[in-house]
């Protein structure tokens, strides 16, 4: 059975390890980082292991995580904070990211390009020297507590030019880029959290590895490593390989019926 990998909702700390393979030494580098207090930047593909590398590091320092999934309608008050009616009183609660400044946890904001151009705004303070936090509507500045950590991540691949961080954000930032793992790492990957025998998992990362090389077919993303551990969790639970392949992995790719053909064929072929 899986371990249970989310952050105790009381704590914020991991309760179990994650298991996370490294592929270079974005470990040590974001070690050293933390240790200077330097704000992090994730790059790279959907799926590609950014947050569970988050994850992994939030355990391995012993330090809270408070984890934000950004989106086109988050408010730089749903970050911060804002006066809220309880008990027929009006009382102040912080948002997620105070409660980080706060309290020394390491905020990930995960996909942060998807935010509002405003949400991007308040975190300037904290990334850089002052490292302060301004609450314009209590008119308090809170210094960031020694552990604080800003985490942020996108996909660059993906986003539109409408859609990226500016170079006075970037610059902000010490930068990891993230790849799909080798496949022999990639084949470790999906075997440990599929849960699925060696052959199994190198046969879906070789089909992994032929959908991503499709992209300049018309394929607007390649097949994720979440994607393969998807179709390897349905194919250690009975499904046949090849509905599972195409449950997991065709589908959610494209609605495009041309290109789903040709993935079709890439399943009968492989697997």
């Amino acid at each position: 059975m899986a371990l249970n990998r989310q952050p105790d909702p009381e704590t914020g700390y991991m309760k179990n390890k994650p298991y996370y393979l490294e592929s270079d030494n974005e470990i040590s580098i974001f070690e050293t980082a933390y240790d200077a207090k330097l704000p992090v930047m994730l790059k790279g593909p959907t799926g590609c292991g950014k947050t569970r590398f988050v994850e992994h590091m939030a355990y391995r320092l012993q330090r809270p995580l408070i984890s934000v999934s950004c989106h086109e309608d988050l408010f730089a008050s749903d970050l911060i904070g804002r006066f809220l009616l309880k008990n027929e009183e009006t009382v102040w609660v912080d948002g997620p990211l105070t409660r980080a400044v706060r309290e020394g946890a390491i905020c990930y904001l995960d996909e942060v390009v998807e935010a509002r151009k405003d949400t991007t705004v308040v975190i300037h303070p904290l990334t850089d020297d002052r490292r302060i936090l301004h609450i314009d509507k209590k008119g308090e500045t809170i210094a960031a507590h020694p552990d604080f950590l800003l985490v942020i991540s996108y996909n660059p691949g993906y986003q539109s030019i409408l859609k990226d961080l500016k170079q006075s954000t970037r610059q902000r930032f010490v930068s990891l880029m993230f790849h799909y793992p080798e496949p022999s790492k990639e084949a470790e990957i999906v075997s440990h959290e599929g849960q699925v025998d060696m052959d199994i998992a190198v046969r879906l990362v070789s089909l992994g590895g032929k959908i991503r090389n499709l992209r300049e077919h018309g394929l607007t993303e390649g097949a994720s490593t979440r994607l393969l551990i998807y179709a390897a969790q349905l194919i250690r639970r009975g499904i046949p390989m090849q509905d599972a392949c195409r449950t997991a992995i065709c589908l959610p790719l494209t609605d495009d019926t041309g290109l789903q053909e040709t993935l079709k064929d890439l399943i009968e072929d492989i697997l």
